[in-house]
């Protein structure tokens, strides 16, 4: 290990103090008696530096919002220049430039078939109003029985209670389920679901025919179906066939429910293409984007719509409007991160260099696909995955933390979903970055299997 190369170890007062006063996200906090903290002081590109001068490469893009690094300056300049202007305004009643552009350059990017933007602060909250929006529009039309969400085996979309009615991780949602309206799950078009002889395509047409069975029966009563299209995040990065999310759209069209895209993870190019759906050539009825729409800045959320969506409530009767709010609705300065964050795939041109750093990653990763002890080395866009082979259940149980503590100790900032190992950086790295994190993910991943043996 290079002399540089040091574990966090941040200084006592801070972390102590942040056990003691910040309940942190996603955690159970006994466990930090052992798991060290990253006392976080700086960011700048693809690195996270902490107090003592330690360096971690953000592997994950801080919970895949920061695309473009942090402490980018050219999204710097645009939120200083905003902050001069106007830092917030509500858009109840009242309205501002950069809302106003950010809402025609996102419909642009679908080639104007969805629009209407509707402003949230967070990913749960945009799936809060898709549904809210789906079920409202069916009533204003007269189908008021259908209050039904179908959701897909393993998906995740929020933690809020009308989100985890959609999401089927056990992990998330059974402490909870007294609360839960829940919704019909259906088969997952997970790839790795193969049987011998089978492509990714033929798992999805299995799942397809268990969405059309379920329809068949239900469809009178069901509002919409949603999809984190190409693939299921925390799920362990389930991937599946673009042709089912075709299939989807044409089920929705068949059977008169709509098709709810949550693309706050997999949009904003993460996939490959701006959008994911694009790679099925159709569009949802709803689009959620989230997470890195402001280059990981500010919070933001933003649910598009159809034009028939929005005429469902446009009306004098102020109940047949969509009655849903928060504060921060379209604030100026997320909404100016986001324009400036669509500035960069603009001019520089980000889908073509992507393609090329995932095709140097891809090869570098490849060793991996021999590892007696890897499974299902995947990739779609730039979020590449694999899945490792534990037999030992106490050691699967803690494989992600123990991977989590090793990856520091060589410079990496990884969390693994359960046992799979994911990678889905910032959209920056150069040549000598993508080979250290690809040959640090294997040292890591020896390591932790090594302290199981």
């Amino acid at each position: 290990m290079a002399a540089s190369i040091a574990p966090a170890v941040a200084p006592e007062d801070w972390v102590a103090r942040s056990l003691r006063a910040v309940w942190h996200p996603c955690t159970q906090m006994k466990h930090h008696e052992r798991l060290p903290l990253v006392p976080v002081a700086r960011g700048q590109g693809a690195w996270l530096y902490d107090r003592a001068g330690h360096r971690y490469l953000d592997a994950i893009s801080s919970w895949w919002v920061n695309l473009f690094g942090h402490a980018n300056p050219r999204i710097n300049a645009a939120l200083k220049d905003q902050l001069d202007t106007l830092e917030h305004a509500m858009l109840a009643g009242c309205t501002h430039e950069p809302a106003v552009e950010l809402a025609e350059r996102l419909a642009a990017l679908t080639g104007n078939t969805l629009g209407h933007a509707f402003f949230a602060s967070d990913g749960a909250s945009a799936i809060e109003i898709a549904l809210k929006m789906s079920f409202h529009t069916w009533h204003n039309r007269g189908f008021a029985d259908k209050q039904e969400f179908v959701c897909i085996a393993n998906s995740y979309h929020g933690e809020t209670i009308g989100a985890l009615g959609v999401t089927d991780v056990a992990l998330f949602k059974d402490a909870y389920d007294p609360l839960i309206r829940h919704a019909h799950v259906v088969a997952s078009p997970d790839a790795r679901l193969t049987q011998a002889g089978e492509t990714a395509a033929d798992v999805a047409r299995r799942a397809l025919e268990h969405v059309r069975s379920l329809f068949d029966a239900r469809a009178s009563r069901i509002a919409a179906l949603i999809v984190e299209p190409l693939v299921q995040c925390a799920a362990g990065m389930a991937m599946h066939d673009a042709s089912y999310i075709a299939g989807l759209r044409a089920l929705c069209d068949e059977y008169g429910v709509h098709l709810i895209a949550d693309e706050i993870a997999v949009g904003c190019a993460r996939t490959g293409t701006f959008f994911a759906c694009e790679q099925a050539s159709v569009w949802p009825d709803f689009l959620c984007l989230s997470k890195g729409i402001s280059g990981g800045y500010l919070p933001l959320s933003i649910v598009l719509s159809r034009d028939d969506i929005f005429a469902a409530f446009y009306h004098d009767d102020t109940a047949r409007g969509f009655l849903h709010s928060h504060s921060y609705t379209g604030n100026p300065l997320a909404c100016r991160a986001a324009l400036a964050t669509l500035d960069l795939f603009a001019s520089d041109d980000v889908l073509t260099a992507n393609a090329r750093k995932s095709a140097t990653l891809k090869a570098a990763l490849a060793p991996l696909a021999d590892h007696a002890q890897v499974r299902n080395l995947r990739q779609c866009g730039t979020i590449f995955a694999f899945d490792a082979l534990i037999d030992d259940p106490q050691q699967a149980r803690t494989f992600s933390r123990r991977f989590f503590e090793n990856a520091l100790q060589r410079e990496l900032l990884l969390r693994p979903i359960g046992t799979t190992v994911y990678l889905m950086p910032p959209y920056i790295l150069d040549d000598e970055e993508l080979a250290l994190l690809a040959a640090r993910t294997r040292e890591t991943f020896d390591a932790t299997l090594a302290e199981a043996r």
